[in-house]
This record gives C-alpha cells, sequence and structure tokens, in this order.
C-alpha cells in the first residue's frame, strides 16, 4: 500500500469515527429538543409555585398536593416505582419540635439565658453540672477521648474558613459524629457572623423546628451561644466546670414524603448501575408579608425549577431509556436541614455501591442567563459531558463562583457525598450571590411571573443532555483525586487509589 494510500485510509477512518460520535451527540440532543417544550415547562412551574399551593412546606396540605402532581405525572410518563418500593412514595418519619421553654447556663458566676445568649440546636432535658473543654476542631489532637470523653466541647462555629452560617450547620454535625465516637457529652459552638447576626439567629430557632424521628432519643446536647461578649465567654476558652438548666419540649410526628421513580437502563452490562437525578420540593410557607402584603412564599427558582428539570428529565428518559439505570427523586424537607435526603441514603431502593452519580438540582436564583453554575463542576470526571451538553444549547457551564457560601455543603447532593458518591449540583447561572439573588431568594416575590423562559428552556434541555451524556458514557464518573470526598468513594465503589 502507499503512503497516499494509507494517509488516505487513515482519514476515513478518523473521520468516520468522528461523524459517528458527532452524529450520536446531535441524536441525544434531538431527543432532548424534541420531548422538552415551552407549554410543559410553563404548565409544571404555573403549577408548582402557584398560590394555592402555599409555599409547599413541610406538614401542610400544599405540599401534599405538590407530592400527588410529582407522582401522577411520572406515572403518566410510564415511570415505575424504585426498586424495593412499594409505591412511589418514600414515608419519612419527621418531628417537629416547640421552642424551648427555658434555659440557663452558669460558669463562674457568668450567667447565660436561652434564648438572648444561646439556642439550642439539639438535646434532651438536662440538669446538672459537667466538665467543659475547648477544642480546635482543625487539631486532631484535640479532638481524643481522652481529653474530651464525657466532657461538654466548645469550639467555634464552623472550620475557619467558611463563612457560610449555613455551612456552619452542615459542619456541626460532622463535629458531632466525631463527639459522639469519643463519648463527649455535648457540644456549645461559639458564634460570631458579621452576616447574620445572632439576633437573626435567634428568631429563626425560636420558633417550631422539624428533625426527623429517628433523632427523637438523642441526648446529645448542641448549643450556639453569642461570642459577642468576649469578657462572658472568654472563661468557655479553658476548662472548667458549667452548670447546665434546660427544658427542651416533646416531640411531635407529622407526615411528609419523598417521591421516587425508576426507568431501568437498556444495557445488560450497565443497567445495574443506577443514577440518582435529584431536586427538592418543599419550600418554606407562609410568612413575613413584603410591601405587596403578599405573604405566600412560592418558591419558583428554589426550587421549582429542579422540579420542573427532573420531572421533564423522566419523561425524556421514559421515552428514550439510558445505558443506565435511572432513579427520579423529589425530597422533601430539605428547607428544614436536607432531611428528605439524608433518610433517603440510609434507606435508598438500592444498594449505595450501586449508585455511581447523583445529579442534583436546587436554586436560589441567578444574574447571567448566559451559564450555567454548576456547584462541583471540576470535582467529578463528569466535567466535559455537562460543558458540551451545555454549549449545545448556547450556554456555558461555570464551576462555583461563590465557594465562600459553602453552597456544595448546603444542598442535598452533599448527603450523597458523604457516602462517597459523586454528587454536583446543577445550577441556574449566578456570578455572586448579590442583590439579583437575594431579591428573590426566600421571598415572596419568588414567582413563575417572574422567571425568563427563555433562558429556563435552555437551561433545562442542558441538564437533561448533560444526564444523557453521562448515564451513556462507558465509564462512569468518579471523583477527581484529591478531592474532600475522593477516599469516601474509594472506599465505597472499592476502587484503586490513583
Amino acid at each position: 500500500m502507499t503512503n497516499n494510500s494509507i494517509l488516505i485510509s487513515t482519514f476515513y477512518i478518523v473521520f468516520t469515527i468522528l461523524s459517528s460520535n458527532i452524529g450520536t451527540a446531535q441524536s441525544e440532543a434531538d431527543k432532548v429538543s424534541s420531548s422538552i417544550t415551552m407549554d410543559r415547562v410553563k404548565g409544571h412551574l404555573t403549577f408548582i409555585a402557584s398560590d394555592e399551593l402555599m409555599g409547599r412546606n413541610v406538614g401542610t396540605p400544599g405540599i401534599e398536593t405538590a407530592a400527588m402532581y410529582i407522582k401522577s405525572q411520572l406515572m403518566s410518563y410510564g415511570v415505575n416505582a424504585a426498586p424495593s418500593m412499594d409505591g412511589f412514595f418514600q414515608n419519612i418519619p419527621l418531628v417537629t419540635l416547640d421552642p424551648p421553654s427555658g434555659g440557663r447556663i452558669l460558669i463562674n458566676g457568668n450567667e447565660f439565658t436561652l434564648p438572648n445568649d444561646f439556642v439550642i440546636i439539639g438535646g434532651s432535658n438536662i440538669e446538672a453540672e459537667r466538665s467543659f473543654s475547648f477544642a480546635d476542631f482543625n487539631e486532631e489532637d484535640q479532638i481524643t477521648s481522652e481529653k474530651l470523653k464525657d466532657k461538654i466541647v466548645v469550639s467555634i462555629c464552623g472550620d475557619g474558613t467558611t463563612q457560610s452560617v449555613q455551612g456552619w450547620f452542615y459542619q456541626s454535625k460532622e463535629k458531632i459524629a466525631k463527639l459522639k465516637s469519643i463519648g463527649a457529652a455535648g457540644l456549645i459552638e461559639l458564634y460570631q457572623s458579621n452576616k447574620v447576626p445572632f439576633k437573626f439567629l435567634k428568631q429563626q430557632f425560636n420558633r417550631t423546628q422539624t428533625t426527623l424521628k429517628e433523632d427523637e432519643s438523642d441526648d446529645f446536647l448542641h448549643i450556639w451561644m453569642d461570642a459577642g461578649d468576649e469578657n462572658k465567654v472568654a472563661e468557655l476558652k479553658e476548662e472548667g466546670t458549667v452548670g447546665l438548666s434546660i427544658e427542651v419540649p416533646e416531640y411531635k410526628s407529622i407526615a411528609s414524603k419523598n417521591v421516587v421513580g425508576y426507568v431501568e437502563g437498556t444495557d445488560p452490562d450497565l443497567r445495574d448501575e443506577y443514577i440518582v437525578y435529584s431536586a427538592h420540593y418543599d419550600h418554606v410557607g407562609v410568612g413575613k408579608p413584603d410591601s405587596n402584603q403578599d405573604s405566600i412564599y412560592n418558591g419558583a427558582r428554589d426550587n421549582g425549577v429542579g422540579v420542573t428539570a427532573i420531572l421533564e428529565l423522566a419523561r425524556n428518559v421514559a421515552m428514550y431509556p439510558t445505558k443506565r439505570s435511572a432513579i427520579f427523586v423529589f425530597f422533601t424537607a430539605e428547607e428544614k436541614g436536607l432531611l428528605g435526603s439524608n433518610y433517603f441514603v440510609e434507606n435508598a431502593p438500592v444498594a449505595l455501591e450501586d449508585i455511581v452519580y447523583n445529579f442534583n438540582i436546587d436554586n436560589g436564583g441567578y444574574n447571567d442567563t448566559t451559564i450555567v453554575s454548576v456547584v462541583g463542576l471540576e470535582r467529578t470526571t463528569a466535567e466535559d459531558h455537562i460543558q458540551s451538553a451545555c454549549n449545545a444549547f448556547g450556554l456555558e457551564g461555570i464551576e462555583d463562583p461563590a465557594k465562600e457560601e459553602g453552597l456544595f455543603d448546603r444542598s442535598d447532593n452533599v448527603n450523597f457525598a458523604k457516602k462517597g458518591i459523586p454528587a454536583p449540583t446543577f445550577s441556574l447561572g449566578f456570578r455572586a450571590f448579590d442583590a439579583e439573588i437575594f431579591k428573590y431568594y426566600h421571598q415572596p416575590s419568588d414567582e413563575e411571573s417572574s422567571l425568563n423562559f427563555g433562558y429556563l428552556l435552555k437551561y433545562f434541555k442542558s441538564y437533561a443532555l448533560s444526564a444523557r451524556l453521562i448515564a451513556d458514557a462507558p465509564s462512569a464518573p468518579f471523583w477527581i483525586s484529591g478531592d474532600k470526598y475522593y477516599e469516601d468513594g474509594v472506599k465505597l465503589y472499592k476502587r484503586e487509589q490513583e
């Protein structure tokens, strides 16, 4: 064969491969474009964010109506109940807790009272004196049973880097897990935030709280204390004895549910791998009226957009099944502390090691309609698929531009990540948490009529195409080596470390 013949043959082979790949990509994009239409997405959002659902707060008729709507849509698409589940509802044992009726802490004659000086995050009635010790959780040698067993541990809120109060809250859970494992008796965290003054925090906690029923018997004391008075707080940064007198009311059970659907994959070698597509469908209900006397917090962006995206993806995958199996989950009680997703990962309908990816959607708002902000984009090997899908519909995928807000650890994806499952969150385009975001975030103004549906249609299609490319890829996505959750993934999937 001549050199020219070899070159021509090589060119033909390469061209054929490229043409095949381009054709496949076009085919997948066509499947998405043909199934996701403006009329459908407007219909979903108009219903989910309607005044009639009264803000979809947990334990209200509005969220129950939303759950029935989601179930009926899934059934109409031909989506099935998930393996090992009797139906589409996963009932969550939630309880509510009224504000504590009283409490005080005494240290060397200094008195701290509830709720002026501290708030109770968790625990039960207590009337006792306990030894306490200050500890820095960034220093592993300070978190030992020899130092902290049976003691009340005092620490600073957060990790010294994260500035988000919500981020501190989820970091507290990690601290408590460590303290329980070494036999500590409780945790008092010293609270000082320039963004959220303590007076706003105590308003939040001086009202009814919601939690999982499994925590009902948990008597591990968890307190956030105002660190504004440096003189009173100074002695807590040492060691000594603390007198505690706290009354916590009884829990009351409430009903709520995750909505779960399933479409089996088509590839005999890949169908036993599952991708979970998720969004929370609850919001904050009815609250303080705005200047227009509107008191319904409709939650169109947060998270009616996410609900719509997962519904439209479910319809698309039911029409054109992917190689890997798909589980569609609509979480309750995200706004109460990621409770629905917490319960799901502990009671998943399939083995966690068979869930290879969680592609979550959650939103606060948007201020750039040329982009999609993917919280965790650069943290998994699915980045190229997501970028390609966004580009196909004229958008650009960018990494979380506001890492100081701790967004990765503030949505349902983090409960998957903690188990080792790669789990980014696909969000509307934002460059920063600015006035445009807070104009709608947890406000009555977050209504369907305020949305840019031209942009949303591109956003929904980008998500669906991303999902299809990930689900059909030869290899499942994984964490980038060195990521915070990389080792958890290695352990879960029994992988070799890179």
